[in-house]
């Protein structure tokens, strides 16, 4: 089959480079023709990933590289036919762990797309943000979309340029802790009306961010639905003490922490960039809604990411 490989060569401190060649080498050893696009950037990716498919017919893009690589994918194929393959060479690789893929194993990687290429086609949901103006671009996030902390984090984390990894998160975290404070949202819930303070609100289709953060334990890729946290205002020691249940996915019995499924979800708030897939995505206020079975995904028909099979 004809494929497409999109590699981002700063994913995973510069592995994906090496991993990408070695997943090349074993898709075309399975009889695959690759054609690859690697970026100077992320956003002069995106453009030579976008113009590619729409010039060309393919039978996958595979995309290399974490988190941003796959909202990348995403953005390119909701909506088509054309599946996405997951190389997961990154950081975290949260929607990579969620989909039950291999992770900075590109061999058994590309043995995944190979046999997902000749089963039965699977299906994800994909959360979908648009904004008040209609000129407005539409983005997808695969894995979350955040409002608050983790959002705050995430961009004094890309400000940086060292160190690299995940260490370079969690001195984000660090430093936002000892400066941080409740944030005022005014939220529309499946078109009920509502203010909180809160300590950040997410919308997941995803269970982690950040490479392990199990914010959304409960959430299911494909079952049409999508999973509202919101940490209520606390003080930055109860804060600091939640941190690990996290982890663990032990925090949503916290009595700060409100987790329910929904379809859509309005976000107001002041001074504010959303991130989605970890992923700037611009200001408030937006609306997110879930769109089932956006996106063909090449997963194992034995990994399991829900109640029902698609």
């Amino acid at each position: 089959m004809n494929l497409l490989v999109a590699v981002n060569p700063t994913a995973g401190a510069g592995a994906a480079a090496k991993e990408a060649s070695a997943a090349v080498d074993s898709l075309i050893t399975l009889g695959h023709e690759v054609t690859v696009h690697v970026g100077s950037s992320y956003s002069t990716l995106v453009d030579r990933v976008s113009s590619a498919v729409a010039e060309r017919s393919w039978d996958a893009l595979v995309v290399v590289g974490g988190d941003g690589m796959v909202h990348l994918g995403a953005n390119v194929l909701a909506g088509t036919p054309v599946p996405l393959g997951i190389v997961a060479t990154g950081t975290g690789n949260d929607i990579a762990r969620t989909l039950g893929l291999p992770l900075r194993a590109p061999k058994a990687a590309a043995l995944v797309i190979h046999e997902a290429l000749l089963a039965p086609p699977r299906w994800m949901d994909l959360g979908r943000i648009s904004r008040d103006h209609d000129e407005a671009p539409v983005s997808w996030f695969a894995g979350a979309c955040s409002a608050g902390f983790d959002a705050i984090v995430n961009a004094r984390a890309n400000s940086w340029s060292w160190p690299q990894g995940k260490s370079r998160y969690t001195l984000a975290v660090l430093r936002e802790l000892a400066v941080f404070r409740p944030i005022d949202y005014r939220l529309e819930v499946d078109g009920s009306a509502e203010s909180t303070a809160a300590m950040l609100v997410s919308v997941a289709n995803g269970r982690s961010i950040g490479g392990g953060m199990n914010i959304t334990p409960g959430a299911l890729c494909d079952d049409g639905l999508l999973d509202l946290l919101v940490v209520s205002a606390v003080s930055r020691l109860r804060l600091i003490a939640m941190l690990p249940r996290v982890f663990a996915g032990t925090h949503v019995s916290h009595p700060a922490v409100r987790i329910e499924k929904v379809r859509s979800v309005r976000i107001e708030v002041a001074g504010l960039t959303i991130f989605a897939d970890g992923e700037p995505i611009g200001p408030a206020p937006v609306r997110i809604d879930v769109v089932p079975r956006a996106l063909r995904v090449l997963r194992s028909g034995n990994s399991e990411v829900s109640g029902r099979s698609r």
